[in-house]
């Protein structure tokens, strides 16, 4: 048994996609980050930068922090959704997920959504770079149908932050190769199970 602690965040639904699409038993408890749970004794004591997801692997006696070294982790335990064959072509666009496209659009959310009209710079400045994520998404699924060859951690990793395409101030039908690769992820079975596992049930948006 896995035991899974998220909220319904893009990063804490990247792991409750990848379990799903696993198949394999799991067990959520919740945090909320509204109440601050996150900064907890209980919790800092699995999670030392405070932060969602972090899964305790029962069977191995493991915790796993940061949610692309939990899907990484998931991926190798389970050996699925992981291509050898183009191994390093996931791992660097997982790694781009982590560095860039999460970090980026983390702030607009911030600027753009949560906190619009305080400062014209922040917001001009994460708007720059939603496009500029979006535009790289776009080339990079011109001639394909998954950010690598195949169905992976790479997409599980990125979806979820692409369904908050409206939160970006993002028209994705301005980027049509990001739809087509959102809309055929969003109709996988997993993916719409994973997506409200935790907190309220809310539509996958699709424009």
């Amino acid at each position: 048994m896995i035991d899974l602690y998220s909220s319904a965040t893009p990063n804490g639904r990247k792991i409750t996609i990848m379990l799903e699409e696993l198949g394999v038993k799991y067990n959520v408890i919740p945090i909320s980050l509204d109440k601050k749970e996150q900064f907890s004794e209980n919790f800092s004591k699995i999670s030392p930068n405070n932060k969602i997801p972090v899964i305790v692997d029962n069977e191995n006696n493991q915790i796993i922090f940061e949610s692309g070294a939990i899907l990484l982790y998931l991926a190798k335990k389970f050996d699925k959704l992981l291509d050898k064959k183009n191994y390093w072509d996931v791992v660097q666009w997982l790694f781009f997920q982590m560095a860039y496209v999460g970090p980026m659009l983390g702030q607009a959310h911030q600027y753009l959504f949560y906190n619009p009209g305080k400062s014209q710079f922040a917001e001009e400045k994460s708007m720059g770079y939603a496009k500029h994520i979006y535009e790289i998404l776009n080339n990079r699924l011109s001639n394909k149908d998954y950010i690598a060859e195949n169905y992976s951690i790479a997409d599980i990793a990125i979806w979820p932050w692409v369904a908050r395409f409206e939160r970006h101030q993002i028209n994705i039908t301005d980027y049509p190769n990001v739809l087509r690769w959102y809309v055929l992820i969003s109709k996988r079975p997993a993916v719409a199970r994973g997506y409200n596992i935790v907190g309220d049930f809310y539509e996958i948006p699709i424009p």
